[in-house]
């Protein structure tokens, strides 16, 4: 990928670009967290959004896609905003650099991805924190503190993609470190770092490459849920809530928002156990919380489906460690850890089970935990 991207930089432009990076993201536990003041529980992972730049002496900015095979020029003024999508994630970026007193000049740019698209791998956070973490190297003498530009990744979803975005993706895209995840207190927005290195595991993304498309908006439905049950415990968030009471005002709120309420709650503790297992090098551990979370999605919080219940299921039934859903639900992918003795035997009996029952065969992304942004020497 480095070599396509600086032959063609160098059949574009006259300039001699740097190379940076960052990557896309998974998160182990913590489901539904963010916006209830809880924990989430993300890493980096090896797949990357890389880009060649370098300033052009001009105050318009030229990018070209690789994966899209399309080029768009653009000036650094509100009104000069891109029509074409992917190309607003960078204007938005150079936007809120500027916005924050930064500098931000004319530069020509090439890049290209490898994270699979629509597996909820983050891609789009990871163009933002590339381009966030090159245009800090190259115009602000990397002045800006790591956690503002996951915060500048985040405004421009909100401000140049219409999407109401967590911290989490843009965070871990652009703090991640090579064998550790990250705990993030979705209230405070401190981190800490925990040890993820296994050696007799792996990481196994199995992406059912479904997405069942809901008339009603489930997330907001649900984030509803978790506001009245906060509301009438007299809290703001979830995150102070415990399950005695819930329990002492279960009469007085519908069972559905009771049953959201209860995943929230244990989400929470199973994020700080996942945390305490790690810490220890249990493994198995970390496995059990998997299923219990996947059990939640699907039963309390229902936002799985027949096919990812499905993949859950075939985990167990061929020993996996852990598994559950990854993401908002209702497709996608699930994740899993799975013992490297037993790799090829899972991914073999899940491609052959999955086409049997529904006619086509599940994508696999093995992830390893990586560095976040970076430049490339």
């Amino acid at each position: 990928m480095k070599e396509k991207i600086l032959k063609e930089f160098k059949s574009r432009f006259e300039t001699e670009p740097k190379l940076y990076a960052s990557a896309g993201r998974i998160n182990l536990i913590g489901e539904h967290t963010d916006y209830n003041g809880g924990f989430v529980f993300p890493g980096a992972i090896d797949k990357v959004i890389m880009a060649a730049i370098a300033p052009n002496d001009t105050d318009k900015v030229k990018v070209y896609s690789i994966d899209i095979d399309e080029e768009v020029e653009f000036g650094l003024n509100e009104e000069d905003a891109p029509t074409s999508s992917w190309a607003r994630y960078i204007f938005g970026v150079c936007r809120e650099i500027l916005k924050r007193g930064g500098t931000v000049k004319g530069f020509d740019a090439v890049f290209a991805g490898n994270i699979p698209l629509g597996a909820g791998l983050s891609s789009s956070a990871a163009l933002e924190s590339c381009f966030a973490f090159a245009l800090n190297d190259l115009f602000n003498d990397n002045t800006i503190d790591k956690f503002e530009l996951a915060k500048i990744g985040q405004a421009t979803e909100h401000n140049y993609c219409g999407v109401n975005c967590g911290i989490m993706d843009q965070f871990a895209s652009v703090m991640g470190q090579k064998g550790k995840l990250m705990r993030l207190d979705c209230r405070s927005m401190e981190y800490e770092y925990y040890p993820f290195a296994p050696e007799d595991y792996e990481l196994i993304l199995v992406d059912s490459c479904v997405k069942h498309e809901l008339a009603d908006s489930p997330y907001n439905k649900r984030r509803a849920s978790c506001e009245r049950v906060a509301k009438r415990l007299g809290l703001e968030t979830l995150r102070d809530a415990t399950i005695p009471m819930l329990k002492a005002i279960r009469s007085d709120i519908t069972a559905e928002d009771y049953f959201r309420a209860k995943f929230v709650i244990e989400e929470k503790e199973r994020v700080l156990a996942v945390c305490d297992a790690l810490t220890r090098g249990d493994y198995e551990k970390v496995g059990e919380e998997m299923y219990a979370t996947h059990a939640g999605l699907s039963d309390d919080y229902e936002v799985s489906c027949e096919e990812l219940d499905f993949l859950n299921d075939l985990a167990r039934k061929s020993g996996i460690t852990g598994s559950r859903i990854m993401g908002g639900g209702f497709g996608g992918c699930t994740i899993n850890l799975v013992k490297k003795d037993n790799t090829e035997a899972f991914i073999e009996s899940v491609k052959r089970e999955f086409k049997e029952k529904y006619g086509h065969e599940p994508k696999i992304y093995p992830v390893v935990i990586s560095d976040g942004a970076r430049k490339i020497e």
